[in-house]
């Protein structure tokens, strides 16, 4: 027998049995592995714009009731939902659907086919459309930048017939537009027919669908959004003040519409800012202009005193190192696709856990941003959160030579590289 043939043929052995001998992921499945919580989660900074999130999980710990019949509060920067009664359930909407009306505007706007000077006509049925009122003059032409005002800062119906009328020939016409649009960013249960919110048995919203729009109003259109936050404006002579009650109570709030009918009661879609969060309050079904008032403003300072955002990872920060078979280096870096920032009852925060599953080890060769795992966060009264772990770093395989040694090492020995 040859002796130097040996050494050979086991190394072409080994090489073809190469991938028999990976430990299969079956047996060495990562358990969740505890990763260490940086000390900047103990508070979240926004950084930079973030895209409009989804409306997502819970942080259902301290409870609170309301005698609203409907009710929705969302942390805008992460879409978790702080508190929610009935809000999947249909309600009139009363002038709270006139968000959806400035939405299509504000999109025309953006587009360039109207501008802010361009004046629209006063027709006859916008002129004698009764409830409340911009006191537009039957055979005027309007600029547009006052018609906002009148529907948003006045809840003006007159003004919306005047917008819709002037924009798309119709008002039917331009509630297509509505609709269509409503489906488009994500309104999945709601339904207009008219360009004002009046009662009407084929219109009807959602408070979850209504905090969407008001987070989708904020995102898209932020050189508009100021129109929500101005305090008064006159017309003709005639001064009125916006009707949102806690733009006068110094807390923070920017925006957005008031409601109110007798079958939809007084209602609410609100926006407060503070300590760079932004929590979105939707309520309805109120008995008066005073229980709005202070349910409004007692459920908001619930949601900042009780809750808060933690900062976990940046984009691009390591939370942990994977080891490689056969990589050309024995570990690549794991890190997350996106700014990870939970919201948390702040009581909950000193018992959040962070844990990291992958299969062990990962096999070379590895692509930057190529998801290997999961990152999970755990909090009492918290439904877990998670997100996807991906690879920070390109990795090739090792050399020729360099895989001989290491699957004889495996086969000889029970370790690899």
């Amino acid at each position: 027998m040859n002796r130097r043939l040996i050494p050979g043929a086991i190394a072409a052995g080994v090489l073809a049995a190469g991938p028999l001998l990976y430990p299969s992921a079956a047996t060495e499945a990562a358990k969740p592995k505890l990763v260490a919580v940086p000390e900047k989660a103990k508070k979240a900074e926004k950084t930079k714009p973030t895209p409009a999130p989804a409306i997502t999980g819970s942080a259902s710990g301290p409870e609170i009731e309301t005698e609203a019949k409907h009710a929705i509060i969302i942390e805008e920067d992460t879409g978790t939902v702080l508190l929610d009664k009935l809000a999947d359930e249909r309600m009139p909407s009363a002038s709270m659907s006139k968000m959806m009306t400035a939405y299509v505007v504000f999109g025309m706007l953006k587009e360039g086919r109207v501008k802010l000077d361009d004046d629209l006509p006063v027709s006859q049925a916008a002129w004698k459309l009764g409830g409340s009122k911009m006191f537009v003059k039957i055979g005027s032409r309007i600029k547009v930048d006052d018609l906002i005002r009148g529907m948003i800062v006045q809840s003006g119906n007159d003004s919306c017939i005047v917008l819709a009328e002037g924009l798309a020939g119709s008002e039917a016409a331009f509630v297509d537009l509505m609709n269509r649009k409503a489906q488009e960013i994500g309104l999945k249960n709601s339904h207009f027919d008219n360009v004002t919110g009046l009662p009407d048995p084929n219109h009807w919203v959602t408070a979850r669908d209504l905090a969407t729009l008001a987070i989708r109003t904020i995102h898209d259109f932020p050189d508009y959004y100021h129109y929500y936050s101005e305090m008064d404006f006159n017309f003709s002579g005639i001064d009125q003040g916006n009707r949102n009650p806690l733009l006068y109570k110094n807390m923070g709030a920017d925006g957005l519409k008031t409601g109110h009918t007798e079958e939809a009661g007084y209602g609410l879609t609100a926006s407060v800012v503070r300590d760079q969060r932004r929590v979105i309050m939707v309520v309805a079904g109120l008995p008066s202009m005073k229980a709005r008032a202070q349910e409004s403003e007692r459920l908001i300072e619930w949601a900042f005193r009780e809750f808060n955002d933690y900062r976990l990872f940046n984009a691009g920060d390591k939370v942990d190192d994977a080891e490689v078979w056969l990589g050309a280096e024995a570990k690549v870096p794991l890190t997350v696709a996106h700014d990870l920032v939970v919201t948390l009852p702040r009581k909950s925060r000193k018992d959040m856990k962070v844990t990291v599953a992958y299969d062990r080890p990962v096999p070379a060769p590895v692509t930057k941003g190529e998801q290997l795992g999961t990152i999970t966060v755990t909090a009492p009264n918290v439904t877990p959160i998670e997100t996807p772990l991906i690879a920070g770093a390109d990795l090739g395989k090792i050399g020729p030579v360099g895989r001989m040694a290491s699957l004889a090492a495996y086969v000889i020995w029970g370790h690899h590289h």
